[in-house]
């Protein structure tokens, strides 16, 4: 284990005991940013729901994050980065090179019409671009412009929301932050991608801690969900 240096900042200070060359300080800078970016994420997901329900038993913050972040390993929530990546290597394997404008939105426009996804776009909250994945886009068109996977992004920005309202496929068809974050790690070398699980996980223990101090400030209450009956189920099972 590469051992820390307490002169360096929590990001500089994890950059550094990833062993990633990083000669420019750029690894360290990305890392403040995507640890900031993802710190907090809503009340309502798998992982952060999770901390909040266990903690509203009094448990530590230790294990109230402990269970919240196993909410992390389905595939459901905590591998949308790494997916919206492969599905970038895909695009680039299946044509067989760095693809020009029309090669991408031929690709999108077939898998599009084949009933697929453009993994990354649509969303069933933003109607807009998401702001963090402008914040990683911008930090790519500034340190790494010309990397062929940051290019793949920026094709897939220009191309994907205009093809998606075309179609009528989606109501919002603006990309979200993993759209983006995955190829911004893969520039730097971190290409083990269920590591990026573990990024995201060590980012949103700021947002888990922040919301439970708030719940203990509040001195809100037990968190316990509405039950139902079994009438209630026969009958909503009848409905289809």
């Amino acid at each position: 284990m590469i051992p820390p240096d307490h002169n360096l900042d929590w990001a500089g200070n994890f950059a550094k005991m990833l062993g990633i060359e990083d000669k420019e300080g750029t690894f360290a800078e990305l890392l403040r940013l995507y640890l900031v970016l993802h710190s907090d994420h809503e009340g309502g997901n798998v992982s952060a729901f999770t901390c909040l329900v266990i903690s509203s038993a009094l448990s530590d913050a230790y294990y109230s994050i402990a269970g919240a972040l196993n909410g992390l390993a389905g595939p459901l929530h905590g591998l949308a980065n790494q997916n919206c990546l492969r599905f970038i290597m895909k695009m680039k394997e299946d044509i067989g090179h760095s693809p020009t404008d029309d090669e991408v939105r031929k690709y999108c426009k077939n898998l599009l019409d084949s009933g697929g996804l453009v993994v990354g776009y649509g969303h069933a909250v933003l109607r807009i671009t998401d702001p963090r994945f402008t914040a990683f886009h911008d930090f790519g068109k500034k340190h790494f412009p010309d990397d062929e996977i940051f290019k793949m992004v920026a094709q897939l920005f220009e191309i994907v929301p205009d093809l998606l309202m075309e179609q009528g496929k989606a109501k919002d068809p603006w990309p979200n932050v993993d759209a983006v974050s995955g190829s911004t790690l893969y520039h730097y070398g971190l290409t083990e991608y269920d590591f990026y699980t573990v990024l995201f996980g060590v980012s949103r223990i700021l947002g888990f801690s922040s919301q439970m101090i708030v719940a203990r400030a509040m001195g809100s209450s037990l968190i316990r969900p509405k039950s139902v009956t079994t009438d209630w189920l026969k009958k909503e099972i009848a409905k289809g």
